[in-house]
């Protein structure tokens, strides 16, 4: 049997969703291109993969999503300018950007079916190696990022690796909930996996959280298109089918997550990346203060 250790070289971005808790801010802009501090969601979580050593960059799109593609393209006119004015530090960070020719592949999700379904889109771009799955709504906080640390894991053990991030108990109907097994202080063996189980029954605290390394086999079962919770093709049953076939852990991600899929963690996230800012962040933490003692 294979020992599901070959290198994660390639990752999934799945940035074909309508954004609807924006409107009217993504009627005509991608909700991956809105910005926490000073750059967009898209680029935080493609920073996050290329630090993990991420080579090949896929994202699954949708209609109206052409600036992501633009985001990350080479723009001569702009580098020339910002060359002339001297401008070195930004010529440089807008350099950082550009994903090399033949490393930067998009693909269509035509309908909203789920995660599962975009993860699906991708498979032909994937073939028969592991990958990586980055949520470009999460944002990941550490010192090291997330991908980076689960490869660490994934490397030890092979097989599958999710993220982990413990929940309260009355909160777990709205996540998908890892059964542990053996637990070894960041490394959890997954015995089962449950999405949004209902008040009262969820196995754990431990939430999934947005990053995952898959092996190629899941595809077998999502290409069933077998309808789970939201009447959607759910990733988290089909990952969970794998699990007893494959080694399979997840790993408590030494950090926090912000969820900037919902207002509330976008503005939360705002605060977080911009207080921590080193040109920026000690006005920002003043700022705060100041409005948390008119309020």
């Amino acid at each position: 049997m294979s020992d599901f250790k070959s290198p994660v070289r390639k990752a999934i971005f799945p940035v074909a969703g309508l954004g609807t808790r924006f409107l009217p801010a993504t009627k005509a802009m991608p909700k991956e291109m809105l910005t926490i501090n000073d750059r967009p969601l898209i680029q935080h979580v493609f920073e996050e993969a290329r630090e993990a050593g991420i080579e090949e960059f896929i994202f699954v799109t949708g209609r109206q999503k052409e600036m992501l593609e633009e985001h990350f393209d080479y723009q001569p006119e702009l580098e020339q300018t910002l060359e002339a004015r001297g401008k070195t530090d930004m010529l440089k960070a807008v350099r950082d950007l550009e994903i090399p020719a033949g490393k930067l592949f998009l693909t269509r999700q035509p309908k909203p079916l789920g995660l599962g379904h975009a993860i699906w889109c991708a498979s032909k771009l994937i073939g028969n190696e592991p990958f990586a799955v980055l949520l470009p709504d999460v944002l990941m906080r550490g010192k090291t990022g997330c991908l980076k640390q689960m490869v660490d894991v994934y490397n030890e053990t092979g097989g599958n690796i999710i993220a982990l991030e413990e929940v309260p108990e009355e909160e777990t109907y709205k996540y998908g909930i890892i059964e542990p097994g053996t637990d070894n202080d960041n490394k959890v063996e997954i015995k089962g996996l449950v999405e949004k189980p209902e008040k009262g029954t969820a196995p754990s605290r431990l939430s999934v959280v947005g990053r995952y390394i898959l092996q190629p086999e899941v595809f077998d079962h999502l290409s069933a298109f077998e309808r789970g919770a939201g009447n959607e093709i759910q990733l988290t049953d089909s990952m969970a089918k794998l699990i007893g076939k494959q080694p399979f852990y997840g790993m408590r991600f030494d950090g926090k997550s912000y969820d900037c899929g919902s207002r509330t963690g976008f503005i939360e996230a705002n605060m977080v990346y911009g207080a921590n800012d080193p040109d920026i962040g000690d006005q920002i933490k003043s700022m705060i203060k100041s409005m948390a003692a008119q309020l």
